[in-house]
């Protein structure tokens, strides 16, 4: 009888770590910020998840766990790999869009930037805890740090990418000042 069951649970926790992959994505991409690494991290995570889900002594905490292996999957890319710059970001859009489109796609990508400038562990913990709605506690556990140094990265994090989106939406457009020099 125990064996039928320890089979269901194991089936049931893959179950939940297959429904976990667009969130450990979303965050994997806001730490890193490239869609390919982002998806590599993910798959590596939850296959290491698959193969040690017998280690998991709380089922309750999988999606902490998840996080946790995924931190750890990180972790080890930046040891491995050293940061490179992509050369296809200057790229210009292929096909017309529509002006929502285009003014959404620009905040996106400046909130992007914005997040991209932060240090590595304020991106960290800004993804856990603004994008996946983590609890501070949650966010110290699988990162492995105090809380106190969750909720000091967090404040200095937002208070950075606070002042870089203004930063940004308070620069002056070249090609508009000239026309507005014109008008007058």
């Amino acid at each position: 009888m125990k064996l039928i069951e320890r089979l269901c649970q194991a089936k049931c926790q893959r179950k939940q770590i297959a429904a976990a992959r667009p969130r450990l994505f979303r965050v994997a991409l806001a730490w890193c910020g490239d869609a390919m690494l982002a998806d590599d991290l993910v798959q590596e995570a939850m296959a290491l998840g698959l193969q040690k889900v017998h280690q998991l002594r709380d089922p309750e905490r999988l999606n902490a766990w998840l996080y946790s292996i995924l931190n750890n999957c990180w972790k080890q890319y930046l040891r491995c790999n050293r940061p490179h710059e992509d050369l296809d970001e200057g790229r210009a859009c292929e096909g017309p869009a529509p002006d929502a489109e285009v003014g959404q796609l620009q905040t996106v990508a400046r909130v992007r930037n914005a997040v991209a400038g932060l240090p590595a562990e304020q991106r960290r913990v800004l993804a856990l805890v603004d994008l996946e709605g983590l609890a501070y506690n949650e966010v110290a556990a699988i990162l492995d740090i105090p809380i106190g140094t969750v909720m000091s990265r967090l404040h200095r994090g937002r208070k950075s990418l606070l002042a870089k989106l203004e930063a940004q939406s308070n620069a002056v457009v070249p090609g508009r000042v000239a026309a507005l020099k014109r008008v007058k």
